[in-house]
This record gives structure tokens, sequence and C-alpha cells, in this order.
């Protein structure tokens, strides 16, 4: 485990401790409120939000206001307008960190989602992981305190996300490998890893990452509104990775780079009220979009009882990817974007 960080100098000025004072007991509060939601189970993990200040990484964010985005942040001058940040950086919901043109092209997620995922990661000491999305660089403090700093390596698309990020992570004392580059190419130079986790929308899973794994490894990425975990297994044919989606829904910024956007859902025009804003039949629409006719897809949904995310699942192997439902050679299989 990461070593423990140390705290605010016992000179800083009343009111930074009493600033300080304050975070701490937000960050306390967010903790006990995802725990006692049946999160954070590994106590490590608890240990890491607990201490890991996450109001360094979101110095500012933005919210929607009355004729556009309002940015809130620590050095606002009004102290209800601060008052307002702290609350958001310590509630449990993700926060826009960057915009470019008015699109939204960073956020720091939804600490309750991150719990969920990290604990999905199933890491063990020794393990090296790689993070594709470094955002605000949270996320990469969280598995540098659990791991250590140089276990931990992080790649975005965007040299101000990283610069940022590096800044953020420096000020709360931890030092992980952060790499602006593709993160759909990985990082080779520090390959392989133990663990893959993803903080973006993934079209599909990048050929590169089970190729940078070691057999046994988990890749936890997002796609088509879900999270997919995979574990990748050698073959005489090369590495395979496979596995079932967890059972929450996830939605994240897409990942930007070689991959294309994922693609938008069909038009869904004559199909019942009741089922086009279903969000277990929308995921079915995304993930199989480009190959399944909405009313298809609505036929096969209905027909199999409405299926749960968890019945769904990934396979990435001998130079093609596929979703499927329940067997990866059953029936019920479509080719992912990298394929169509």
């Amino acid at each position: 485990m990461g070593a423990h960080r140390q705290g605010p100098s016992p000179s800083a000025p009343d009111a930074d401790a009493d600033a300080d004072a304050e975070a701490d007991a937000a960050r306390d509060a967010l903790v006990r409120e995802i725990v006692a939601r049946g999160g954070l189970t590994d106590p490590a993990w608890r240990t890491a939000f607990a201490e890991v200040p996450r109001h360094l990484f979101v110095p500012f964010f933005y919210v929607h206001g009355i004729g556009g985005y309002e940015r809130l942040g620590a050095a606002d001058p009004d102290p209800g307008r601060r008052s307002r940040w702290l609350d958001g950086v310590y509630a449990d919901g993700a926060l826009a960190t960057m915009l470019k043109d008015g699109e939204l092209v960073s956020s720091s997620s939804q600490p309750s989602l991150m719990a969920l995922m990290l604990d999905a990661l199933d890491v063990a000491d020794g393990d090296t992981v790689l993070e594709i999305g470094t955002g605000p660089g949270y996320n990469a403090a969280l598995l540098a305190h659990r791991l250590g700093d140089p276990a931990v390596t992080s790649v975005d698309l965007d040299p101000e996300i990283t610069e940022s990020a590096r800044c953020h992570l420096a000020a709360a004392g931890y030092h992980p490998t952060v790499i602006t580059g593709d993160g759909a190419l990985g990082c080779p130079s520090r390959a392989p890893y133990d663990r893959i986790i993803a903080t973006c929308t993934l079209p599909s899973v990048p050929r590169s990452w089970p190729e940078q794994c070691r057999p046994g490894a988990l890749i936890l990425a997002p796609l088509a509104t879900g999270l997919v975990l995979l574990e990748v297994r050698a073959t005489a044919h090369g590495p395979r990775a496979e596995g079932h989606f967890l059972h929450t829904p996830a939605y994240f910024v897409p990942l930007r780079g070689a991959l294309p956007l994922p693609d938008r859902l069909p038009h869904l025009g004559g199909l019942p009220r009741r089922v086009a804003g279903d969000d277990l039949f929308r995921f079915l629409l995304t993930l199989t979009a480009g190959t399944l006719d909405p009313h298809e897809a609505l036929s096969l949904w209905e027909r199999e009882g409405r299926p749960q995310r968890e019945r769904y699942g990934i396979t990435v192997g001998r130079g093609r990817q596929w979703a499927w439902l329940d067997d990866p050679q059953g029936p019920y299989t479509w080719p992912l974007a990298a394929d169509r």
C-alpha cells in the first residue's frame, strides 16, 4: 500500500486550517455514504478514499447555469460560492472539469462508481495498473495510494489534461507516471500490466490492451453504457480477452484518439414508448448499434426476458471482437465497431 501522506502544516493560518477541517469532514461524510450504500467493501480502498483529498484534484468545476455553464472554484472570493464548490466536490456526483468550445472533454467521475470499479478491478499488492483517461488525476491518486506510485501509469491524449493532473497529484503527494498519448495504443514502454482500467467510453476494446497484459490480467472499461470486465488469457493464437458486463449502468466522456467515436443510437420511431426509454433496452441498442435493427432488437429483448447487463459479454481475440448474450459461441453475437 502507498505511504500515508502528511496533512497540512501545524503552522498553517487559522483560515486554512478551518478549510482543511471542513474538507476532511465532508470527505468522511462521503465515505460513510458510499459504505452505507454497499460500496468500498475492501478496507484498503476505504482508506484510500478517506485519505486522498478530492478537492485538490478539482480546484474548480462547471455546473449548468442560466445561459450556459457556471464555474465554481476554491479561489472564488465569495464564501457562498466556495461553499457550493466544496459541497459539490464531496457530493456523490460526476463533475465537469474541462470544457473546450462548449463541449465536455474531461470530468471527475462519480465517487461511488469509481469505488465500484476499483473494487471490481480486484488488485493485489505488487500489481501494475494502466489507467486510460487521466482526467484531473484523482483516480490515479487512489490507485497510487493503494499500490504505490511506481505501479501506476496513466495516459491521456490532451497535454493540458496531463499537465494539470501532474500538478494536482504532486500537490496531494503522489507521483505515478502520467503520459500524454493516445490511450487506444496503451503504453507499451511500461508493459506488461496486471490491470487496465479505462475511465472513458469505448466503441470497442483496443487490441493493443490485451497484448500489453500478463496472462490472468483484468481489463475494466466502459462500453455501451455499461462496464465490461475482461480476463486476459494466453492462447496459441495470441492473447484472448473475454468477460461479462457488470450490473451497473455507466456513462463517461468518449475516448478520443485512434478509435472511432461510439455509434449513435438508431432512430427509434415506431417503437412503443414504454420501451424506447428503457435503460436496459437502450443498452442493447447501443451495444449492437449498426448491426441490429431496433425492431429486431425489441423482439430479441422481449423473447429473452428483458436481460440484465450481466448476461451480455465481450470477446476479443484472433483478430476480431464481438458482443454476445449468454454465450460467446451462442446464437446471439454481434461484431463490435472495430470489426464493422
